[in-house]
């Protein structure tokens, strides 16, 4: 059995490195951060995924919060339209399921595109999504993670797993991106309490996602930082910048972050 105190020991500094790499690449003490991640590309990380969360929560600080996906489109579909706020597990990663069941987590509430919070704004940031009628809304907590000025740390994965051009992508309503009619759906709020609620899901049949198109878009430096957390090669983004210029590529051409896949 290995020594509790050394365990202790490594996992606090393994989220010390995290904090100051985070720090040294430019997230925002006092900030609001988005972060997509994938814990295999950090390494071994004494503590796993609660050390990933405690390094970036100190990263952003006692005033600051952090945000994750807990996407659960693969859990709520055709044959099972339940979503339950405190049970539907996410299928975006280790580490933003780990955080869904994190104590002090709030979850925003949609079925498909759901959101989970932890710090100070969280709880404001999640409140109002199921407003929505499309996963990625006017309330949705990445409309507002723009408005905050917030930015978007991809943890060793990427530009791919970019949930908010699709925000961008419902402000523009390409041809890809709903099926053509809602779908009504059964959530289970926290307290137990059952309600309908009626949402467009996303489409993309025929087309595969190609966000990494976004990149030569951004401003390096300002608006894109590349550098390492824990040793992945991580990108830094403004949210403020991905949705202005995601949103001037997708009115030059609807298509610009898709591929089409041939039959």
């Amino acid at each position: 059995m290995g020594n509790p105190t050394t365990a202790a020991a490594m996992a606090s500094a393994s989220a010390g490195r995290i904090t100051r790499d985070a720090l040294a690449l430019g997230v925002r003490p006092g900030g609001v951060l988005l972060v997509h991640a994938s814990l295999r590309s950090l390494g071994w990380v004494a503590g796993g995924a609660e050390t990933v969360v405690r390094g970036l929560l100190d990263a952003v600080g006692p005033e600051g919060t952090v945000l994750m996906p807990s996407l659960s489109y693969e859990h709520v579909h055709a044959d099972q339209r339940t979503f339950d706020v405190l049970r539907t597990p996410s299928n975006v990663g280790a580490v933003a399921e780990y955080l869904r069941t994190r104590p002090g987590t709030w979850r925003s509430v949609n079925p498909t595109h759901s959101i989970c919070a932890i710090g100070a704004r969280a709880e404001e940031l999640v409140a109002d999504h199921h407003l929505d009628d499309t996963p990625v809304g006017a309330h949705s907590p990445l409309r507002k993670l723009r408005d905050a000025g917030g930015q978007v740390l991809f943890l060793g994965c990427g530009l791919h797993p970019n949930t908010s051009m699709h925000g961008v992508e419902e402000l523009v309503r390409p041809p890809y991106l709903f099926l053509p009619e809602p779908w009504e759906y059964v959530v289970v709020w926290p307290d137990g309490r059952r309600e309908a609620l009626r949402n467009v899901r996303h489409d993309f049949a025929g087309y595969r996602q190609e966000y990494g198109r976004l990149a030569p878009l951004l401003r390096a430096g300002t608006e894109l930082a590349l550098g390492r957390v824990h040793g992945a090669l991580c990108h830094l983004v403004d949210a403020r910048a991905l949705w202005a210029r995601g949103l001037a590529a997708l009115e030059r051409d609807p298509l610009f972050f898709v591929q089409s896949i041939a039959p």
